[in-house]
């Protein structure tokens, strides 16, 4: 861990990567992460969840949280695959929670609305850095949208209570919800949020979520980037290198 506790990396091997938020998340809290790392050579990506145990209560941190962790108990840990962990909600066939719903205009909808909590879109979705190729790959800024175990892709995960008392846990892949990849999680218990740095996975680094109104600084980004066809254009405004960076990157 670095100095802040933002930042989680693996120093060596393919395990011993099981890192937990410090405080228990509150209804609807999104924990959110940003791949900043890969290691080539191993299989296996991210792994994010929800645990009901007190990692101080730990005597010792698992190996892995697959199936380590998760063979303790009250632990929801799925790993994040290069494909879209979708799965089928209430009454829907697995057919037809298998087919991407293809790429969203990050600006189309400022906020993701999932089950009673409206979260900003914005920070959601992870962004690649201009290279050499841009022009030809990312054809609309707003549609940058990288793979789920990229590195710069944003992974978050959240519970939302239910009526009955108990709580469905969602996964969200660079500002897209997955639905539901685990129910009757215990509402009622503090839940902690799981992030195992595993495998392909080097490093990853928190970020944080605003809140209600967006910051100034992100009202100033969602005009810059109406008037840009690419990112790349940024550079030619006269602005300030900390705002064009943060148009560009965060």
């Amino acid at each position: 861990m670095d100095p802040s506790g933002t930042r989680a990396t693996r120093v060596e091997s393919f395990a011993h990567g099981v890192c937990f938020s410090r405080e228990p998340l509150a209804p609807g809290q999104v924990f959110l992460v940003e791949i900043e790392e890969k290691e080539l050579g191993w299989c296996g990506h991210l792994r994010l969840g929800l645990t009901a145990l007190d990692p101080a209560s730990l005597t010792a941190v698992p190996e892995f949280s697959l199936p380590d962790l998760v063979s303790l108990g009250h632990s929801w840990v799925f790993a994040i695959t290069r494909h879209h962990n979708r799965v089928p909600r209430e009454g829907q066939p697995e057919a037809e929670a298998a087919v991407p719903s293809g790429p969203q205009a990050l600006l189309a909808e400022p906020y993701l609305r999932i089950e009673q909590f409206r979260i900003p879109r914005d920070r959601l979705v992870g962004r690649s850095r201009p290279g050499l190729y841009s022009h030809l790959l990312d054809q609309l800024y707003e549609q940058n949208v990288l793979p789920p175990t990229a590195r710069r892709s944003r992974l978050g995960v959240l519970f939302c209570p239910r009526e009955d008392g108990t709580a469905d846990m969602h996964i969200i892949i660079n500002g897209e919800d997955m639905g539901p990849s685990a129910r009757g999680l215990p509402a009622a218990r503090p839940l902690y949020a799981v992030v195992d740095v595993f495998a392909s996975t080097k490093s990853v680094r928190l970020v944080q979520l605003e809140y209600g109104l967006p910051s100034l600084q992100t009202l100033c980004r969602l005009v810059i980037q109406k008037s840009v066809i690419h990112r790349l254009a940024i550079d030619g405004l006269h602005l300030p290198k900390g705002l064009k960076d943060f148009c560009k990157y965060e």
